[in-house]
Order: C-alpha cells, then structure tokens, then sequence
C-alpha cells in the first residue's frame, strides 16, 4: 500500500498510494492509476479522474502490460512501477517501470521480480524497491535509476514454514514494507504466519535478517498486509484469513510484540470471508479495512493513549471483492476497487467521525490497486 507514518517522513512511499506529504496539499481534481488483472476484458493499466465533488471520470488506457495488479511511484513521481502477476505459478514475475507522460505510460524496461505471482511492491526514499512474490514465498530486492530503469534483481529473501491452514501450507509473501527514517523492513507472510523482520545494507546492496527475524500471528490469521500509525509506533496488521487487525509495537529493547486482535466483520457475520486492504488516516484518528465476503469498509476509531481499535460501522462497497482502496490526496474521499464486479466506488470521508457516504460508481475492468 500508501500510508502516512508522520511528518518527518516526507520521503517513504507505500504501495497504491502517493507520498502523503506532498498529496495532501493537492488540490482535486486529481488523476489516479487503476491496475488490473488482464485475463478478461482489461488490457492493462489504466487512468482516472477523481472530481472536485468526487465523481469519477475514465480518462484511458495508460499501459498495455500483463496482470499489473499493484503500483507505486518513484520518489520523484516521474515513473510508475508496477508488478506483473503472471498466473503460471511455475513462472517468475516480473516488474515493469513506465515514464509518465501526459495520459500514458511509456515502457523502460522490465526485470525480473525473483519469485511467482508478485503481488505488493514499494519504494523507499533512495529508490531501493522490494517486491513480495506471493507463490515464490521471498522478497525480491531492485533499485530504479534517476532515468527510471530497472535494475536487475540485487537479492532475494527466501520464507521457510507453514501455518496452520489449507492456505498456509508453504510461504506466501504478501507484502513488504520499509519502516521509516532506517533500513529496516517487514515483510508480511499470508503462507507461513508470520512478520518477518529484516534490513537494506546500502554498501552491500542485501537483505538481511534482523536479530528478532519473525514474528507469528495467531494460528490461522493469515497476514497480508499492515499500516502504521502517524506516531510511528503501532503497527496495525490486516490478517486475511480470520478476518482480523493485530496492533504490533515495538518496546525499549526494540523488540516487536502483538497485542489482542480485533475483528473487522459485522457481528455474527459467520460467512466466508476474506480481508485484504489497510490504512489508516493522517491524522492517526481512523483504520479503515475492507472485506471480501460482507463486501464492505470496516472503520475503527484508535485510541490515542494505546492504539487500541474501537469498530464504528461499516460501510457497503456497492460491489463484489474490494480488494484495495485508496485515501485521495485530501483525505476527503475513499476509493474502493472491487475487482469482481468491475467498479470503482467514490465515497465521502467525514474527518470528524470517520464515517463514509456514497457519491459516485464507475466502469473498471477488474480494478484492484488504486493509485493516486
């Protein structure tokens, strides 16, 4: 994903999502990236226009490229990286870079992600990117160029383990994150359970392991991806396959611990499910994480002594499957994907109580990463 960990770092960008100090001050109506699965009727890439008064306009097809189901930005916004989820699990992915001009994305290069279906990339603010390859279970090390080029794979982190459930029969990599103002990265495990902890050597140009190198989720939780609060000390992990969010913290000795999980469905929801995106408001007051069985945005209220969560409702997607969404720029909408029934949903957002409001539906042909 992006989310906001606070003022100081202006530099760190998370996937589907800008650098939240510099969008905040944009004015809409702004232009937005929607990625695709390619194997109906979309092509590939393609761009958007969120409204003043959030209504939604297709613009067009920014990029012809295969399953780009996640993007991220270079820090200087000049290229649009993106993962390509080639559907053969015996294949290794690949990452695409693309410069940005006017209503299209033009081609760099393509290199290769380092494991099967990459699904979740991101960039820290010196150009290192990780990519989380979901069937592969390993994060891929790159680094773009000022010219917006590629490199070739630097390292590969390989997950060991399973978990507990059908789904967690070996790793599955489903997102990374670098943790601001150091080299530090976690990267979430759907496959085997578990956070795993690590570190960019910038002189070596490797991953490696940190002295506390995992951290297990509850049996059968399925993590898949986190946000962090503003303050920069709780994390807050989305587990897909219970349907739950575990507040992480770090204490003195720098050690991670979790603390209860919290459940994202309606009360006596006993339907399948599962939960796939996360993210949390600038100002640290709202968590938002949507559900694909209930079909909806859970929205919790943090409590600014602790980080506890408080559920506050629920709001419908208008849709089947949202499996990402995005904060505009302003914070003032809500972006839902829902890949399932080709729609992109525009709620909304009421600063003060967190809550959503429906304004605008549009076409999209299996949307599942919003980037603005």
């Amino acid at each position: 994903m992006k989310f906001l960990i606070c003022t100081s770092l202006v530099l760190i960008v998370i996937g589907c999502q800008t650098k939240k100090e510099q969008s905040l001050s944009l004015a809409v109506p702004t232009e937005f990236y929607v990625g695709t699965y390619t194997d109906g009727n979309s092509q590939g890439i393609y761009k958007y226009l969120l409204k003043q008064n959030g209504s939604l306009e297709k613009i067009g097809l920014a990029a012809t490229t295969e399953n780009p189901s996640f993007l991220t930005f270079s820090t200087d916004k000049k290229y649009l990286i993106a993962v390509n989820e080639i559907s053969n699990k015996d294949t290794v992915g690949t990452v695409s870079s693309f410069l940005i001009k006017k209503d299209s994305l033009q081609l760099i290069n393509t290199v290769s992600s380092g494991g099967a279906h990459p699904c979740h990339i991101t960039i820290n603010d010196q150009n290192y990117i990780t990519v989380a390859n979901y069937t592969g279970g390993n994060i891929g090390l790159l680094r773009i160029s000022e010219k917006g080029v590629l490199s070739n794979l630097l390292d590969i982190q390989q997950h060991t383990g399973k978990g507990t459930t059908d789904r967690q029969k070996s790793p599955h990599a489903h997102s990374s994150w670098f943790i601001p103002n150091n080299n530090e990265i976690i990267s979430v495990d759907l496959g085997t359970n578990e956070l795993w902890f690590s570190n960019l050597d910038i002189s070596s140009k490797k991953l490696s392991f940190s002295s506390q190198q995992k951290l297990k989720m509850d049996d059968g939780a399925g993590p898949r991806h986190l946000t962090i609060h503003p303050n920069n000390k709780w994390i807050y992990v989305l587990n897909e396959l219970n349907g739950t969010i575990t507040l992480v913290q770090k204490d003195s000795d720098g050690i991670y611990a979790k603390s209860a999980a919290i459940s994202t469905l309606p009360e006596g929801y006993n339907q399948t499910n599962s939960s796939a995106d996360i993210h949390i408001s600038s100002d640290g007051n709202f968590v938002y994480a949507s559900n694909r069985g209930p079909n909806n945005i859970a929205i919790f209220k943090t409590n600014s002594e602790n980080g506890a969560l408080t559920l506050i409702g629920h709001e419908s997607t208008r849709g089947e499957a949202p499996r990402n969404f995005s904060l505009s720029p302003n914070e003032k909408y809500i972006l839902v994907a829902n890949q399932n029934t080709n729609n992109i949903i525009s709620f909304t957002r009421n600063s003060e109580t967190g809550l959503l409001t429906f304004v605008d539906e549009i076409e999209a042909p299996k949307p599942v990463c919003i980037l603005f």
